[in-house]
């Protein structure tokens, strides 16, 4: 089984595997049905989707309804108001079948000028606080892509009180000087208020280019169980942080296994050595 441990501060013991509901963008139903179904086999107890992700919530809404109580609900809004917000939140709730999530978050928020949308008047800060008010969201999180993320958390964090965060974390990334400072300044943070920390892009090995692109990623992922475990060990050997699986069914299995398996007394250093000698892009520049 996989380890799990507090998600912050919401009182949740969720499994350090959350699953990534990207991988239903088209999906059909009885195939997310027998994803799914892996899920309880793991016990993977945390599912994370957006609005935005094609049909994952209509996916996940027939399967979650007999087990809705088992799991942590997540979602995601990338609209900036207070009324667009509002009403993609109820949309996503008749999608998901469900009259809550447990945490609502604001996706991809790191453009300064969305920022100033989303946290100022009639912004979708609004809506979100409001939605506490009667359930229909427990908790409220933000997420982003791109070198500039960690920095645009901590302004997040500065301007609410926000009870999880979502961003990418691999060696790639950490190579990156200015990202990997910014990226240990959120985490003390986070450790300091007691932030979920969301890890995503753990199996990315750069972007696709010019190659065939054979699964459904816009990046180009790990495919082999020692690239994967290596991959998975590599982030999870990091205390109090949480791996996003991948966006595609296939590889799935692979990294709730690897999870399962993993040794977390690792040193991280020993595995960023074995991991060098992987052929590795950075994602974002």
């Amino acid at each position: 089984m996989i380890e799990k441990i507090p998600f912050g501060r919401t009182e949740h013991n969720s499994t350090r595997t959350l699953f990534g509901a990207a991988a239903f963008w088209a999906t059909p139903q009885e195939e997310a049905n027998k994803t799914l179904d892996l899920l309880l086999e793991y016990g993977v107890n945390h599912i994370d989707t957006a609005a935005s992700y094609g049909d994952a919530e209509l996916r996940l809404g027939p399967w979650l309804k007999p087990h809705r109580d088992a799991f942590f609900l997540a979602t995601k809004t990338e609209k900036r108001t207070y009324a667009a917000a509002k009403e993609e939140l109820h949309r996503s709730l008749e999608r998901l079948q469900t009259d809550h999530v447990d945490l609502w978050q604001m996706h991809i928020l790191v453009e300064p000028d969305e920022w100033e949308t989303a946290m100022g008047p009639g912004g979708a800060l609004e809506a979100f606080i409001e939605a506490r008010e009667p359930g229909l969201t427990r908790f409220l999180g933000v997420t982003g892509h791109g070198v500039t993320v960690a920095q645009m958390h901590l302004k997040s964090l500065e301007r609410f009180d926000f009870d999880s965060v979502l961003l990418p974390y691999n060696p790639t990334m950490m190579q990156n000087p200015q990202y990997a400072a910014e990226f240990e300044q959120l985490m003390a943070v986070c450790q300091q208020k007691n932030v979920a920390v969301q890890t995503i892009k753990a199996l990315s090995k750069g972007p696709w280019g010019d190659k065939l692109k054979t699964h459904n990623t816009w990046y180009e992922p790990f495919t082999t169980q020692e690239e994967i475990d290596l991959a998975v060990q590599w982030i999870l050997c990091r205390p109090g942080v949480f791996i996003n699986t991948v966006g595609d069914t296939t590889l799935l299995p692979m990294v709730l296994d690897a999870a399962a398996r993993v040794d977390t007394t690792v040193p991280q250093v020993s595995l960023t050595a074995k991991m060098s000698s992987i052929e590795m892009e950075p994602l974002f520049v």
